[in-house]
C-alpha cells in the first residue's frame, strides 16, 4: 500500500514524499536526527532537505543534534554530509564528527557553533529532554576536553555558550549537562501502519527513535519518519511498535530502496535482526602483521572475571579475530554501544551490527549499563598518548573525529586496554619467526609530550584505580600511580633506537621490563587457553 501524495489522517497524521516533509522544518528549528553510521538513517529525507536549500535557500540556521556519527566517513554525501553548506546549519552538537568529514571545514572556519559531547550523554539527554527534565547529571566526562574547566566541549571560537556546568553532590564533582529539547525529529523505520504506528523489524537497531519522538512530541515539535512500507490498521503486533502513532505527525514511504539500505554498506543482511540463523562460519585466517600483534597481546589480558566485553573500531575489532582462531570467543560477551549484546560484531560500515545478536535494545539504555560499570574490560584505539596517560582519539588539527562513546567507554569499564601502532605516517614492519622487524620508522610520533585534546583523562583513571594498558606492537605500558611506565617490549626491538627514541617523553621503565611472548610473533595458534584461576591483569591466558 503506497500513498501518493499529502493524505490527512486520524489525528492530522500525514503521508507525504521526502520533498513534502521537508516543508514542516521551518529556519530556526532544533532537528533531532536518528542513526549510527549508516544504520538508522532516513536518507531520503536528508536528501530532500539538501536539495531544498540549495533551489530555494531554505530552511536556514538549523540545530542539529544527534549522539552518533552518521555518514559514510569518505567525504560522499551521506547522512550529515547533506547538512554540510554554510547557512543552512547554525549550531551542531554531535557525538561523533568523523563520519560526516564535510562539516569539518564549517567548524575550521567558524562558520557554524559546534560542541563535541560524549554519545552515551547525549543518547540519555534526549531522554531526558522527552521528560522536561532540567539537566543530566553524570560523571562522565570529569578530567576530559568535555569538562568546563578544559573546553565544555566547543570545538571553535564562535561556540561560546556553556552547555555543560560543574557542581558538586557529597563532595564529589559531576557535569551537569543542558537537556536538549527539539523542534522536528527525523527517524527510520520499517513498517507503519495506517494509524501511525511504526515497526522496527528489519532494522538492525532501535537506537533512540522512541526517545527522540517523545522529545518532539512533549517539546510542541513534529515527528517525521521514513519507512519502507505501509500495511493496514492494527494488523502490526503490538509488542513490535517501537514508536505509538500518538507521537507521529509524517510518514514517507521510501521511493528509492537504495535510500532505506540496512546500513551504508548492506541492503539487506537477514542475519544482523536474527538469531537463530545457520550462517557460514568458516572464518579466514586473520594474516600475521601488525595489527594481529597488538591485538593477540592484547588478548592476552583477559582473565576469568572478564565477560562482557566492548571492542572499539580498527584494531580492537583483531581481537575478537584472536580470540576466535584460538577457540576462546565462547567465553564473553562482545556488546556494541548502539544496543547489541552477543553475536559476532561486524566492522566497516556495518559497524554497530552484528551477527546472530542475542539481544538488541535501545541505545540510551546501554550506556545506562555501561555508565553503570557493567563492561568488564574495554578494547579500544591509539592514537596519541602523553606522559600521564591521557589519549586523544577525538580531535587533530583541522580533523574532527569526536569522542562518539570513547568516554563513557573508557570512564567506566571496569579495566581498559588501549591498541594502536607505535608510530604513524607510513610505518612499515616484518614480523618473521617470533621477532619483529621495522622496515620504516613512522613519521608521526604517537606518545607526544602533550596530547591535543584529553578524550581519556589519566589522572581521574588513577584516582578510580582503574587499571589500563596501553599495547602496541613493540612495546606495552602500564599506568600506574607514578605515570606511564613502559613493563614489555617486542623481541628484536631495540630500547633505545626503536622505542625511547620515538617518544616524545621519556617514560618510566619497570624494574621488571620483560620481552613480549614471542608465541605471539609466530605463524599458527598461540595455543591460548581459559584458564580458570583468577591472575594479575595480563597473565590469566597462558600459552601452552
Amino acid at each position: 500500500m503506497k500513498h501518493k501524495g499529502v493524505k490527512e489522517m486520524k489525528d492530522n497524521l500525514q503521508f507525504m514524499s521526502a520533498q513534502e516533509a521537508v516543508h514542516l522544518i521551518n529556519t530556526g528549528d532544533r532537528v533531532g536526527i536518528g542513526g549510527f553510521i549508516g544504520t538508522g538513517v532516513a536518507e531520503e529525507i536528508h536528501m530532500a532537505i539538501e536539495n531544498k536549500y540549495i533551489e530555494t535557500n531554505t530552511p536556514q540556521n538549523l540545530t542539529l543534534i544527534y549522539a552518533a556519527g552518521i555518514g559514510d566517513g569518505n567525504g560522499a554525501s551521506k547522512g550529515l554530509n547533506h547538512y554540510a553548506h554554510e547557512g543552512l546549519i547554525k549550531r551542531v552538537i554531535g557525538g561523533h564528527w568523523g563520519m560526516a568529514p564535510r562539516l569539518a571545514p564549517l567548524v575550521e572556519e567558524n562558520k557554524l557553533e559546534a560542541y563535541n559531547l560524549p554519545q552515551g550523554v547525549i543518547t540519555q539527554l534526549i531522554r531526558e529532554s522527552a521528560a522536561g527534565h532540567p539537566r543530566l547529571i553524570s560523571h562522565v566526562g570529569l578530567g576530559t576536553f568535555v569538562d568546563p574547566d578544559w573546553d565544555g566541549g566547543k570545538l571553535n571560537a564562535v561556540t561560546t555558550e556553556d552547555i555543560v556546568e560543574k557542581i558538586q553532590f557529597d563532595g564529589q564533582d559531576y557535569l551537569a549537562y543542558k537537556t536538549l529539547p527539539i523542534d522536528v525529529a527525523i527517524l527510520k523505520g520499517t513498517t507503519a501502519d495506517e494509524k501511525g504506528n511504526i515497526s522496527l523489524e528489519d532494522e538492525p537497531l532501535t537506537l533512540n527513535v522512541l526517545s527522540f519522538a517523545m522529545n518532539a512530541r512533549n517539546n510542541g515539535g513534529k515527528v517525521i519518519v521514513q519507512v519502507e512500507k505501509v500495511v493496514r490498521e492494527s494488523s502490526l503486533n503490538p509488542k513490535n511498535v517501537h514508536i505509538p502513532h500518538v507521537l507521529v505527525d509524517a510518514i514517507v514511504v521510501v521511493e528509492n530502496k537504495e535510500n532505506h539500505m540496512q546500513t551504508f554498506g548492506t541492503q539487506y543482511n537477514e542475519a544482523f535482526i536474527r538469531s537463530d540463523l545457520v550462517v557460514n562460519d568458516k572464518k579466514s585466517i586473520y594474516p600475521l602483521n601488525i595489527r594481529k600483534v597488538i591485538a593477540r597481546r592484547s588478548a592476552k589480558t583477559l582473565t576469568q572475571s572478564m565477560k562482557v566485553i566492548n571492542y572499539g573500531i580498527g584494531v580492537p575489532e583483531v581481537v575478537a579475530n584472536v580470540l576466535s582462531e584460538e577457540g576462546q570467543e565462547d567465553h564473553f560477551i562482545p556488546t556494541i554501544e548502539p544496543g547489541i549484546f552477543g553475536g559476532t560484531p561486524v566492522g566497516g560500515l556495518d559497524f554497530g551490527c552484528s551477527i546472530n545478536p542475542d539481544a538488541i535494545i535501545d541505545e540510551s539504555y546501554m550506556f545506562d549499563y555501561y555508565d553503570g560499570g557493567g563492561l568488564d574490560i574495554a578494547f579500544l584505539g591509539l592514537a596519541q598518548c602523553d606522559d600521564k596517560g591521557n589519549v586523544n582519539v577525538s580531535k587533530f588539527g583541522p580533523k574532527i573525529a569526536g569522542c562518539g562513546g570513547f568516554i563513557n567507554i573508557t570512564q567506566n569499564a571496569k579495566k581498559l586496554v588501549f591498541c594502536g601502532t607505535f608510530t604513524a605516517g607510513g610505518l612499515k614492519m616484518e614480523v618473521c619467526d617470533g621477532r619483529l622487524v621495522i622496515l620504516q620508522e613512522g613519521k608521526v610520533k604517537k606518545f607526544t609530550s602533550d596530547v591535543e585534546q584529553i578524550t581519556f583523562s589519566g589522572k581521574v583513571a588513577k584516582q578510580n584505580e582503574k587499571p589500563v594498558l596501553y599495547v602496541t606492537e613493540r612495546a606495552v605500558f602500564e599506568l600506574r600511580k607514578n605515570g606511564l611506565t613502559l613493563i614489555e617490549i617486542a623481541p628484536g626491538i631495540d630500547l633505545e633506537r626503536d622505542v625511547l627514541a620515538q617518544m616524545e617523553f621519556t617514560p618510566l621503565i619497570s624494574k621488571d621490563l620483560t620481552l613480549m611472548d614471542k608465541a605471539i610473533f609466530k605463524e599458527g595458534p598461540m595455543g591460548l587457553i581459559y584458564n580458570r584461576s583468577e591472575q594479575d591483569m595480563g597473565s590469566d591466558f597462558l600459552t601452552k
